[in-house]
């Protein structure tokens, strides 16, 4: 079975106690150190229940797989996936309809009468 890239992982390579609040960052693709404040404004706030849910999430969460991003690109492309899901797949549509016109272009230049008669003219000078 693979790891799937949308589930939420204890990041235990970005960890200072058990990876809990790495992984949040991870999943959320909010800075690290914003989600380690809130969770100390919310434990003093919450009179320690907060830290209960630190545990029982540190406990029943998997820890992230080595390699699960290829590139710091991919680990982005999928926090804005697990954010926005609708979003994401306007954008990957969006890149594809920008390749496709890039490609057209070519085909287009390429096909052209300018490049057959240059084409023609380079085999004569042969």
């Amino acid at each position: 079975m693979s790891a799937s890239r949308t589930q939420f992982y204890l990041d235990k390579q970005n960890a200072k106690f058990k990876g809990v609040c790495s992984g949040v960052a991870d999943y959320t693709g909010v800075d690290i150190t914003l989600v380690r404040v809130v969770m100390v404004v919310l434990a003093f706030a919450t009179s320690g229940w907060v830290i209960l849910g630190y545990f029982a999430t540190a406990w029943l969460a998997p820890k992230k797989p080595i390699g699960l991003y290829e590139t710091p690109d991919d680990a982005k492309f999928w926090q804005g996936v697990r954010s926005n899901p609708k979003r994401s797949a306007a954008e990957v549509r969006s890149k594809f309809r920008d390749i496709d016109r890039r490609l057209a272009d070519i085909e287009t230049h390429y096909t052209s009468r300018s490049s057959r008669s240059l084409a023609a003219e380079i085999d004569s000078l042969r």
